[in-house]
């Protein structure tokens, strides 16, 4: 397949190659190029994707989804009525939104039951449409801890580690530790608490590594992000540097973050403009100005949407991707997040988020220049993951 555009961003440096191709054999890039050198060395009768107005770019990575939560006001008594095929056959429709979004690798933190491998294999066969699967498993959390409904509970060493063979075993590619408490669980732990002693978190991400598996951390306490950093997990989720009484942000911690070079997802939902509504503007501005902090500190600042959890639906990317612009990040930057550093954090740097040859063809089309304006990512004139066409509903 060769595919020519007027624009194409190979990566996100913030400069276009004009008029180039990208050439496309089974699930990788052959070659990226100039248009006229390309369509020479395309193979006679290969089919032609002609898009001379549109951009040409990586497709998009959201780095934190839920696909077996809907996304409704209590997503977790949907989960709870729902039988596991039922909930199976909705995720697939989950997934195939997020195809349709630009969505071409989805990094699922957190699922029921290996419902989430199970969806990402049948992806990968093309039984069902989706974006590539990252899945977590099951979550590790303590008993009666942060989202104990998914099966993962787990106290002391032994049980933590036990689980974490178990995620691995059942196909799982990265593992998720609920390391503080949250909003989606009533009458668990609050958001800023810690769940995990010292020796269960690094007896957690011990585990996981011994496997070869990157550990996602969901921490929202300041004092769960320290531990967290300190066990030596790879990405951490939320971010959100909360206390008991407000916000601190510890800078010894941030600078082991930088050292580790720890991914930061602050996962921040589609509908970020109603937070000052929510929290009120002192708490909402101290906690965007948090993230801005982090941004220029430099900290890997990754994409992701929380897809799933209360009213966060599986279209909202690039709604999501808008905060940051309001934090004044460039465009290039903001892309590269949902793209190569994206990629990186997901342990698949070497495989997608840029167009370069022996990379999998996952290719996102859109009308407009996203560099000049980031919602031209949301005019999709087509998506392609892993060498397959998908043409959005309408």
């Amino acid at each position: 397949m060769l595919i020519t555009a007027g624009r194409i961003l190979t990566e996100a440096t913030g400069e276009y190659l004009t008029d180039g191709a990208v050439l496309v054999k089974g699930d990788s890039i052959v070659a990226v190029g100039p248009r006229k050198e390309l369509e020479d060395l395309a193979p006679e009768g290969t089919p032609h994707l002609d898009f001379p107005e549109s951009t040409l770019l990586p497709g998009l990575i959201d780095c934190h989804v839920h696909l077996v939560f809907d996304g409704s006001a209590d997503p977790t008594a949907a989960l709870q009525q729902a039988q596991d095929d039922d909930l199976f056959a909705d995720m697939a429709v989950r997934a195939e939104q997020l195809l349709g979004t630009g969505v071409t690798t989805a990094r699922d933190l957190g699922d029921r039951n290996g419902l989430a491998v199970r969806l990402g294999a049948a992806i990968a066969e093309g039984v069902v449409h989706g974006p590539r699967i990252v899945s977590a498993g099951t979550p590790v959390t303590p008993k009666g801890g942060h989202c104990w409904f998914l099966g993962g509970e787990a106290e002391g060493e032994a049980e933590v580690r036990a689980l974490v063979q178990r995620n691995a075993a059942n196909g799982a590619t990265a593992i998720k530790a609920m390391v503080t408490g949250g909003g989606l669980t009533k009458g668990g732990a609050a958001s800023w608490e810690n769940q995990f002693s010292a020796e269960e978190l690094t007896a957690l991400v011990d585990e996981a590594h011994k496997a070869g598996l990157p550990v996602a951390a969901h921490a929202h306490g300041t004092d769960g992000i320290a531990a967290a950093v300190a066990a030596g997990v790879d990405s951490i989720e939320h971010c959100t540097w909360m206390t008991e009484t407000g916000f601190e942000l510890r800078k010894e911690v941030l600078d082991e973050i930088l050292a580790k070079g720890i991914h930061v997802c602050p996962a921040v939902s589609q509908h970020w403009q109603m937070l000052p509504r929510v929290f009120g503007q002192e708490r909402a501005d101290a906690m965007f100005g948090l993230i801005r902090e982090m941004a220029d500190a430099g900290v890997k600042l990754v994409a992701g949407t929380d897809a799933g959890v209360q009213r966060a639906g599986f279209g909202g990317l690039i709604s999501s991707l808008a905060f940051y612009a309001h934090l004044g990040l460039p465009n290039s930057r903001i892309i590269d997040m949902a793209t190569a550093e994206a990629a990186r954090a997901l342990g698949l740097g070497d495989q997608t988020g840029r167009l370069v040859p022996s990379y999998k063809a996952d290719l996102l089309i859109v009308d407009g220049d996203p560099l000049e304006d980031l919602g031209a990512l949301s005019s999709v004139r087509t998506v392609i993951a892993a060498g397959k066409r998908y043409q959005p509903k309408a």
